[in-house]
C-alpha cells in the first residue's frame, strides 16, 4: 500500500491524529526510567493502546540518537511495532548533496522501513531527489514550521511579493509528479494556513504545533473542513504520550486520542 493511501484511508475512517513518539527518558513514568528497556516498553504500551485510533506515528530521531547504539536499537524495535496499515514517519529532517541524500534515503526506507520522512528544502530539488525516487513513500518537505524562528527565513518577502515559504510550496507541488510529496505546515500559523490551503493541490499535509506550542486542533480541523479537504495529519506528541505520568499512562493516552479524533472529525 502506498503511503498516501494509508493517510487517506485513515482520514476516511475519521482519524487525523499522528502520535509523536518523541520519547524522553526523563519524561516517562518513574518506574520505567529504572528499566534498561524503559523507553521501548513505554513506546510499546503507547502503540498498543492507540493503534486502533491513530492515523500515523512520527518518530523523532533526535530522541533516540542521543542514546547512541542503544537508542538506535530502541528506534528499530519501535518501528517494527507500528501496524502496516498505519503510516510511520521518520522525523529526521534530512537534505544534503545527492550521494549523501541517497544514503540517508536508503537508511530510512530500506533499513528502518519507514513509510515517510521529513525533509528540508534548503539545498534544492537535487538534494531531495533520492527520496522522491521512492515512489511508494511520502516525503514531507518543510514549508512553514511551527516554531517562532520560522519568521527568520521562511517568511522573507521575495521580489514578486510572495514569501519564501510560498515559493517552496509551489516548488514542492511541481515536484509531486509521483504523488509522493507532502509538506510540513505549522498548526500555529493559522492565518497563513487559511490563506494558502487552496494552493496545497493534492499534497499530503503534516501539521505540528498543536498543544504545547499553542496551535488549535479545532481551528485547524475547521479550516480543512470548510475547504472540503482531507489528506492531512495533525501531529501531537506531549499532549498524548505524557498526558499521565502514572502507571495508567497508556490508557490515558488512548482516551485522549479518542477525544482528539472526535474534535478533528467534527463530532
Amino acid at each position: 500500500m502506498k503511503s498516501q493511501e494509508k493517510i487517506l484511508n485513515k482520514n476516511n475512517e475519521g482519524k487525523f491524529i499522528c502520535v509523536g513518539l518523541d520519547t524522553d527518558i526523563n519524561m516517562i513514568p518513574s518506574y520505567l526510567r529504572k528499566d534498561p528497556d524503559g523507553v521501548f516498553k513505554f513506546n510499546k504500551s503507547i502503540i498498543n493502546a492507540t493503534k486502533n485510533y491513530a492515523a500515523a506515528y512520527k518518530i523523532n530521531f533526535a530522541f533516540y540518537e542521543r542514546a547512541g547504539a542503544k537508542g538506535i536499537t530502541e528506534l528499530e524495535k519501535t518501528v517494527e511495532l507500528i501496524p502496516q496499515d498505519i503510516l510511520s514517519i521518520a522525523d529526521a529532517k534530512r537534505g544534503d548533496i545527492g550521494n549523501t541524500s541517497e544514503m540517508y534515503a536508503k537508511s530510512v526506507y530500506d533499513h528502518f522501513r519507514f513509510d515517510a520522512i521529513t525533509l528540508h528544502p534548503y539545498m534544492g530539488k537535487d538534494s531531495l531527489q533520492p527520496f522522491l525516487d521512492f515512489t511508494d513513500k511520502m516525503n514531507f518537505v518543510l514549508v512553514l514550521t511551527s516554531n517562532p524562528g520560522a519568521i527568520d527565513f521562511e517568511k522573507l518577502e521575495l521580489k514578486d511579493g510572495r514569501f519564501l515559504y510560498q515559493n517552496i510550496l509551489q516548488s514542492v507541488s511541481e515536484w509531486n509528479t509521483n504523488h509522493n510529496c507532502g509538506i510540513v505546515f505549522g498548526a500555529t500559523k493559522l492565518e497563513e494556513l487559511k490563506a494558502n490551503i487552496s494552493n496545497f493541490d493534492n499534497l499530503s499535509i503534516l501539521l505540528p504545533g498543536v498543544g504545547a506550542q499553542g496551535g488549535s486542533l479545532e481551528d485547524v480541523s475547521k479550516t480543512f473542513s470548510e475547504n472540503k479537504r482531507k489528506n492531512y495529519l495533525v501531529n501531537i506528541s506531549r499532549g498524548i504520550i505524557y498526558k499521565s505520568s502514572g502507571e495508567d499512562f497508556a490508557e490515558v493516552a488512548r482516551d485522549e486520542i479518542v477525544s482528539l479524533n472526535k474534535i478533528s472529525s467534527g463530532n
